[in-house]
Order: C-alpha cells, then sequence, then structure tokens
C-alpha cells in the first residue's frame, strides 16, 4: 500500500512540475519597434484581372486581419508609419498532368500579388515584391467548386509570406 501512495503521489508531483516549467513563445510583431512606430495604412489591392472579383475583398480582409491581430499596430487612413500597397497581378490556370488524350488530370491555378511595403520610421525595411502561391486539384472538378476553398488558402498562405517579409523578419 505505500508503495501504491508513493507512486501516486510521485506521478502527481511530477505533473505539477512540469506543468509549472512551460515555456511560451509569442512571435506577434517580430521586428517591429514599437517606440516609434505605432500605426499603419493597408491600401485597398485592386484586382488586375479579370477573374474571381471577390478576390480584392478576401485578400484586403486577410491582411488587414493579420497586422491588427498579430501586432500592436493602430490602423489609420493617413499620415502612418507603415503603409502597404499594391494590387493583385496574376491568377492563372494552367495545365497539370496531362493525360494520353491531351486533358490535364491536374489543374494548378496560381494567384499572385505585388506589395509595396514602406516603413516611414525606419531606413532599409522597404520593400517592393510579388508573392505568389499555388493550388492544384482534379482536372475532372469544375473550378466553380473548389475556386473559394483555393483562393482562401492562397490568399492565407500570401498574407504570410507577406508578414514574415515584413514585420516578422524571418
Amino acid at each position: 500500500m505505500r508503495t501504491y501512495l508513493y507512486y501516486i503521489w510521485s506521478i502527481i508531483a511530477a505533473e505539477i512540475i512540469f506543468a509549472a516549467c512551460s515555456v511560451s513563445y509569442k512571435l506577434e510583431g517580430g521586428s517591429i519597434n514599437y517606440d516609434m512606430t505605432k500605426t499603419v495604412r493597408i491600401a485597398e489591392f485592386p484586382n488586375r484581372t479579370p477573374n474571381y472579383p471577390l478576390m480584392t475583398q478576401v485578400f484586403d480582409l486577410a491582411l488587414r486581419k493579420r497586422f491588427i491581430e498579430q501586432t500592436r499596430l493602430k490602423e489609420t487612413t493617413n499620415d502612418a508609419d507603415i503603409e502597404i500597397e499594391g494590387e493583385i497581378t496574376g491568377y492563372q490556370l494552367t495545365g497539370q498532368a496531362v493525360k494520353a488524350d491531351d486533358y490535364a488530370s491536374k489543374t494548378r491555378l496560381t494567384v499572385s500579388i505585388r506589395v509595396h511595403y514602406i516603413n516611414n520610421k525606419e531606413a532599409n525595411k522597404d520593400l517592393d515584391q510579388t508573392f505568389s502561391a499555388f493550388r492544384e486539384f482534379d482536372g475532372n472538378i469544375p473550378l466553380e467548386s473548389v475556386e473559394s476553398q483555393l483562393v482562401e488558402e492562397m490568399v492565407n498562405e500570401i498574407v504570410d509570406m507577406i508578414y514574415n517579409a515584413t514585420v516578422a523578419n524571418w
């Protein structure tokens, strides 16, 4: 019986020790100097492609959400410490894995977004770059049935890339 109680108390003590020794990493707003940088202006990214008219709204919402939720920056419409603007430049479908009958068994959807990032408080932090992401889907499936899901996935991936390249400095 004593061995059993000793075993139970050992397990409880170990759980308390492990629970107290947790490490927490927070990577929000990685390289932002909040003493100097307090505001961000995110301009609307116009869709320069004739495809998926909702792309501007989907992208703008995702980008704003990331910068507002994961930094301490306040959004403003003018005189911002950080300015982010750009445009949706590419929305392309290409056939992949062409079969013997000359039809593609897979189709690749690629989205490209050009971003111009200006840091008005810190020199040499500006960025002008195009970010792209793609997803493949079965060539037998109509684009309309998977388009919104694929666009959302690609937009989230591109927003991650933009965030990491600008304020997270990864």
